[in-house]
């Protein structure tokens, strides 16, 4: 099945003249990251990390995480399962604390990927999660949105569908992610089906797993298998799925029972503490990243004690808090400093690393917000982070999705791809024929050079205004978040659906009518 709506989609680009190579769109793409054109493949990063922890910091903190796998424990709670398997693979368990002994959960990651393949149902938007690669996602979790009218209420289904629209469209964003906003409209025990249908349906990006219930779980694989086939979903990775440790240092029956689901049918964990220094860890960055690094050890090796070999990210998603009223704060240096040291730790143990994104604390698409995300997001590639989530869209601390800073955000995106690839050292990056033509004392605007690479040689912006004052003046003094209001619509109201091939639109309908016809609503 996965073979044959790949030979449709490659017709349906043709046909639409939005294929992977050459044309127009393929040079508009290229010089920015607005237009909903030629997609842009993962990011192939072509710049050094930044790492800010020598060997013996690192070596320091491998020691510490060391002494609290083995005198702390980490909580599996109410899994008895989960309690049994480390009974069996030699850890010390005593209730529903468990001891590691020092080595054991390095020994068991030994069978994780370094790099793998998460397969999109589109084979050209299949990303490589690892090593020297990068891959954007949009935001995850709001329950709000902020609208195309500036108001703040709760999300729905057609707003979780628009940012679906909308990640698809946008060239930088190279992953459909989970749960764009939670679709409160919606009955919770059944808005899992609907929002991985809209993953589906509306774009042909690689895309995220329900983890609020192993059974929602379940219906994710179920459904993947209806797009990709049974064995195709058993022997590689189409699902990406978010495990947060309930830190510090518990792992619970929900996070748990949805990463044995994903697990056992080979698909991707993401392990990630959820930290809020100060609260959830301590407030020092060597102790955050101890505790990090020992709840990802404990969490990640389980996996692997579920089926050998299951892909599994070392995630961290770190903020500070303000120490006067306890709220969460972004765009610090703290967290930044956390990145960059769990990204190196996570390199030591082999696992691909997962953190940052567009993060900001601010209610609205302003100065505080675009100053926060971007000092978020330059931590985010320097580290050399894999997957990152919640690049675009993400307000208010992660309450709200905001379409206009969505549009900002995946502006910042095609910027960051293009800072990614590095200096170009080719004869033509070069320009010395262009040096030579131009000589002493003239300039390079209409020189041969110029001509042949004005189109691409620098990014250009759907969002910020570099015009004269008068001119803007005269087109109405808008803001950046005016002029992304407009992009949004402008790409809702052009969006075409990719192709889908309609018998397994069928079948997954059928399975989401079924499934929804065997339970009651419930609301809570």
């Amino acid at each position: 099945m996965s073979e044959h709506a790949a030979v449709d989609q490659e017709a349906s680009n043709a046909r639409r003249g939005r294929g992977a190579s050459g044309g127009a769109a393929a040079r508009r793409a290229a010089r920015s990251g607005g237009g909903p054109g030629t997609q842009l493949t993962y990011i192939k990063r072509k710049i050094n990390v930044y790492e800010v922890l020598d060997e013996e910091g690192l070596a320091l903190i491998e020691k510490n995480t060391d002494t609290v796998l083995e005198e702390i424990g980490i909580i599996f709670r109410d899994d008895a399962e989960a309690l049994q398997l480390w009974k069996e693979a030699g850890a010390d368990v005593k209730g529903e604390r468990v001891h590691f002994p020092k080595g054991l959960c390095r020994s068991l990651l030994k069978t994780a990927p370094s790099v793998y393949t998460q397969h999109a149902r589109n084979s050209e938007r299949s990303v490589q999660i690892g090593g020297n690669a990068t891959v954007f996602a949009p935001v995850y979790g709001p329950p709000f949105v902020r609208d195309l009218d500036g108001v703040r209420r709760y999300a729905t289904i057609e707003d979780f569908q628009n940012f679906v629209k909308l990640a698809y469209m946008a060239p930088s964003i190279h992953h459909s992610g989970g749960t764009v906003c939670e679709p409160v409209d919606v009955p919770v025990n059944k808005r899992h089906l609907d929002m991985i249908y809209s993953h589906i349906k509306y774009s042909d990006k690689p895309f995220m797993g329900s983890v609020t219930a192993p059974e929602r779980a379940e219906d994710t694989v179920a459904m993947a298998k209806i797009v990709f086939g049974d064995d195709f979903v058993e022997n590689n990775t189409v699902l990406t799925s978010l495990i947060n440790a309930n830190s510090p240092m518990v792992f619970d029956e929900t996070m748990l029972g949805a990463l044995k689901v994903y697990a056992r049918h080979n698909q991707a964990c993401i392990v990630t503490p959820f930290i809020l220094a100060g609260a959830m860890s301590p407030v020092t960055v060597a102790g955050t990243l101890t505790q990090v690094l020992a709840e990802v050890l404990a969490g990640a090796s389980f996996t692997q004690l579920i089926r050998p070999g299951a892909p599994v990210l070392f995630g961290t998603f770190a903020s500070s808090i303000s120490m006067q009223s306890g709220a969460p704060t972004f765009g610090t240096p703290e967290p930044s400093l956390v990145s960059y040291g769990a990204a190196q730790l996570a390199r030591r143990l082999g696992l691909p690393f997962r953190t940052g994104g567009s993060l900001c604390a601010s209610k609205v698409p302003d100065a505080q917000a675009a100053y926060e995300s971007a000092n978020t997001l330059n931590s985010t590639i320097l580290a050399g982070t894999n997957f990152v989530l919640h690049s675009a869209g993400w307000l208010e601390g992660g309450l709200a999705s905001c379409y206009e800073k969505f549009m900002m955000d995946i502006d910042q995106l095609g910027m960051t791809q293009k800072f990614s690839e590095g200096v170009d050292l080719s004869e033509n990056g070069q320009a010395m024929d262009a040096i030579r033509q131009v000589g002493p004392g003239s300039h390079y605007l209409g020189c041969d050079h110029t001509q042949a690479n004005f189109q691409t040689a620098f990014y250009r912006s759907n969002i910020a205004d570099n015009n004269s004052y008068e001119q803007w003046l005269a087109e109405g003094e808008k803001t950046a978040p005016q002029r992304a209001n407009e992009l949004a619509r402008r790409w809702l109201e052009s969006y075409e659906a990719p192709h889908l091939d309609p018998s397994i639109d069928e079948a997954l309908k059928d399975f989401i009518a079924k499934k929804k016809g065997s339970m009651p609503d419930a609301f809570t």
